[in-house]
């Protein structure tokens, strides 16, 4: 069939001649209702952002001197927040004579780090920015 042949089927019958892959070698084009491609299109694009995740980020504030109490209340949230799929950022704010004993708030974040092993992956290691040490961790994928 040539062009001609198929401009006129395509005139006869209401469609359009869209290019689908302007890019390609040579460029691919279809006979087609346009009105309906293009609802279909929209139609994929609704679908595809309804299924998207978000991950959401959330906080936790720890201290250098800590009580296991509250150290084990604290890693049982973050194992909440990580099984629902989201990212945990950990802070560790020295104030005051706790900036002498950065040693200890270390041992602290690390011991936190092992606890959440099992769950959790570390994407931003500890580290150390203006007198607050932070961290991140995302749950580990299956």
């Amino acid at each position: 069939m040539s062009s001609r042949e198929a401009q006129e089927k395509a005139y006869s019958y209401d469609l359009d001649l869209v290019c689908v892959a302007p890019q390609a070698q040579p460029p691919v084009c279809k006979i087609l209702d346009y009105g309906k491609y293009r609802f279909e299109r929209q139609k994929k694009a609704k679908e595809a952002k309804r299924n998207q995740k978000v991950t959401e980020v959330k906080a936790l504030r720890l201290s250098p001197v800590i009580d296991i109490g509250d150290f084990e209340t604290k890693v049982k949230q973050v194992t909440k927040w990580i099984s629902e799929g989201n990212k945990v950022k950990i802070d560790m704010r020295f104030r005051g004579r706790m900036m002498t004993r950065q040693d200890v708030g270390k041992k602290v974040m690390d011991n936190f780090i092992t606890a959440l092993s099992e769950v959790a992956t570390v994407d931003k290691q500890p580290n150390l920015e203006g007198n607050t040490l932070s961290c991140v961790l995302s749950p580990i994928r299956k």
